[in-house]
C-alpha cells in the first residue's frame, strides 16, 4: 500500500507538468544559455541543465514519458503473450511445438543489441518504441500462461464447459483466462519496469526517445560529461527512475502476496 501511494504521487506530479509549468511561469524548451548549470534554488528548484532549461520541470515531463513507455511497452507484451501462450498450452501438439521453436530462438537472441540496431532503423517515436520493445518481451508471459493453462485445462470445470458444448475461444477466455489473471497482473507490473527501464537505456545511448522532448533516459545522455559539473543534472533523473522501479516492484510483489492464495497464511 506504502508503493501504490507513492506510485499514486510520483504520477499525479509527472501529469501534473502543464499546471506547475504556468504555476512557476517556465516552459520545459525554454532556453538561456545564459543560465546553464546553475545549481537548486529557489527559482529554479532542481537547477538548469546544459542549455539552461529549467530542469523540475524537464523532470515532470520526463517522467510522463518514461511511465507512458513502461505502460505502453506492458500493454504491448500482455497484448501479445496470453493469447499466444493460451493457445499453446490448450491445443498442444504441433502449435505447442511452433510456439516452443519460436520462443528457443528468440530466447537466444540478446535483446539490447537487438533494440540498439531496430531502433537504429526505426524513428524512435515513443508509440513505435514501445511496440519494438514489446515485441521482443512477450517470450516470458506467453510462457507462464502456456504452463499455467496445460494445468487448468485438465481440471473438472473445463471439462464440464467442454461436455456442455462450449468453444474453444468461450473455454480459454470465460474459464481459463480469468484463473492465469492475476499472475498476468503480477507479470504485468515487472513488464511496466523492464520497459522503462529499456526505453531509458536506449535513451540513455541516443537511440530511444529523442529530445528534445525529455525522458529520464535521455536526460542522462550526456551524463558522464557533467557529472562533476553539475551533479544534479544525473542525481534527480537517477532518483526519479530508481523510485519508480521501486514501487512497480513492491506493488507487483505485494500483489503477489494477496492474490495468491497459498501465501493467505
Amino acid at each position: 500500500m506504502a508503493a501504490l501511494g507513492g506510485l499514486i504521487l510520483l504520477a499525479a506530479l509527472a501529469f501534473s507538468a502543464p499546471l506547475f509549468e504556468q504555476a512557476l511561469g517556465k516552459n520545459r524548451d525554454e532556453i538561456n544559455l545564459l543560465n546553464n548549470y546553475q545549481p537548486p534554488s529557489a527559482e529554479n528548484w532542481f537547477g538548469t541543465d546544459e542549455f539552461g532549461r529549467d530542469y523540475f520541470i524537464r523532470m515532470l515531463y520526463g517522467g510522463q514519458v518514461s511511465m507512458q513507455m513502461g505502460l505502453a511497452v506492458a500493454i504491448v507484451i500482455l497484448t501479445i503473450g496470453i493469447p499466444i501462450g493460451l493457445a499453446a498450452g490448450y491445443y498442444g501438439g504441433i502449435l505447442d511445438d511452433l510456439f516452443n521453436w519460436v520462443v528457443q530462438v528468440l530466447v537466444t537472441v540478446p535483446v539490447l543489441y537487438a533494440l540498439i540496431f531496430v531502433s537504429s532503423l526505426i524513428p524512435p517515436y515513443p508509440l513505435v518504441l514501445a511496440l519494438i520493445i514489446g515485441a521482443f518481451g512477450w517470450v516470458g508471459n506467453a510462457r507462464q500462461a502456456r504452463g499455467v493453462t496445460f494445468q487448468i485445462k485438465r481440471m473438472e470445470y473445463v471439462t464440464a464447459a467442454r461436455a456442455l458444448g462450449a468453444s474453444d475461444a468461450r473455454i480459454m477466455f470465460r474459464h481459463i483466462l480469468p484463473n492465469i489473471f492475476a499472475l498476468m497482473i503480477i507479470l504485468a507490473g515487472f513488464d511496466v519496469v523492464a520497459g522503462a527501464l529499456a526505453e531509458t537505456s536506449l535513451s540513455f545511448l541516443g537511440l530511444g526517445v529523442r529530445p528534445p522532448i525529455p525522458s529520464w533516459g535521455n536526460m542522462l545522455t550526456n551524463a558522464f560529461s557533467y557529472m562533476f559539473r553539475a551533479p544534479h543534472l544525473v542525481f534527480f533523473p537517477v532518483i526519479g527512475i530508481s523510485l519508480f522501479v521501486l514501487f512497480v516492484y513492491m506493488l507487483a510483489d505485494g500483489l503477489r502476496d494477496a492474490l495468491d492464495p497459498s501465501l493467505k497464511e
